[in-house]
């Protein structure tokens, strides 16, 4: 195994680190005020001249048009028109999105989110990632594009109640407007442009936009995906 360090704003550092027949996974970056269409570019320009084999990127839901959606689909349009062999993996939420945040959560015994009723098909990262493995290590996964996201939807009221159930605790199910979740946000110390980044997510699932009944992640990784309860009890045991 060889092990080389590059950085998404340092094109130079990936000269020859690819190479022909190469199978490459691009995992789209989270520095969101450096412009990571521009970024991902780096590394499909490189994977262009290096002829790789595959080039799998971790894209968000082809139904999502929150701001998040933004610089994933400008990535997509670039990879497409370069011609490289692609799968584009458009991940769902992942149950971790809001079990690595319990701490508030449990601290003021509420779920708070502007996300109405809208239901979410999360799955762990651990399901993303055995799909991502699939496909690299695979047959026939070119030029392919997989929407993926966990076998069953969940409300965050259904979150609340889990949360609840598990915790012997009553978790309330806090709904707010995207306004009043960017002033939550904002209050605690989360920037202004991420706050409301966050609550356009809110936004998108209230309109139904993170359900994905696709099917696709159960099918690559051959297995159930992780239920948001069992990603729970996990978290919880810390």
């Amino acid at each position: 195994m060889r092990i080389a360090v590059a950085d998404y704003n340092t094109p130079e550092t990936f000269d020859g680190l690819l190479a022909a027949g190469d199978r490459v996974l691009l995992i789209s970056g989270n520095e969101f005020d450096k412009g990571r269409v521009g970024q991902h570019k780096v590394v499909l320009n490189a994977a262009k001249a290096a002829g790789v084999a595959l080039l799998a990127y971790t894209s968000a839901p082809g139904s999502l048009t929150a701001a998040l959606a933004d610089d994933h689909r400008g990535t997509e349009e670039a990879i497409l028109a370069s011609g490289v062999p692609y799968a584009l993996l458009r991940n769902g939420w992942y149950n971790e999105n809001y079990t690595e945040q319990l701490a508030p959560v449990l601290e003021h015994n509420a779920v708070t989110h502007a996300a109405g009723e809208g239901r979410i098909s999360s799955a762990a990262r651990a399901d993303y990632a055995a799909a991502a493995v699939a496909v690299l290590t695979g047959e026939g996964h070119e030029n392919k594009t997989y929407e993926l996201g966990g076998d069953a939807a969940w409300s965050l009221a259904e979150y609340a109640a889990e949360l609840s159930r598990q915790t012997g605790k009553e978790i309330a199910d806090n709904a707010v407007s995207p306004e009043a979740l960017v002033g939550i946000l904002t209050g605690a110390g989360l920037p202004g442009p991420f706050a409301t980044i966050l609550a356009g997510v809110d936004a998108s699932i209230q309109k139904g936009e993170l359900v994905i009944d696709s099917g696709d992640l159960s099918r690559l990784t051959g297995r159930p995906t992780t239920p948001i309860a069992d990603s729970i009890a996990v978290a919880l045991k810390g």
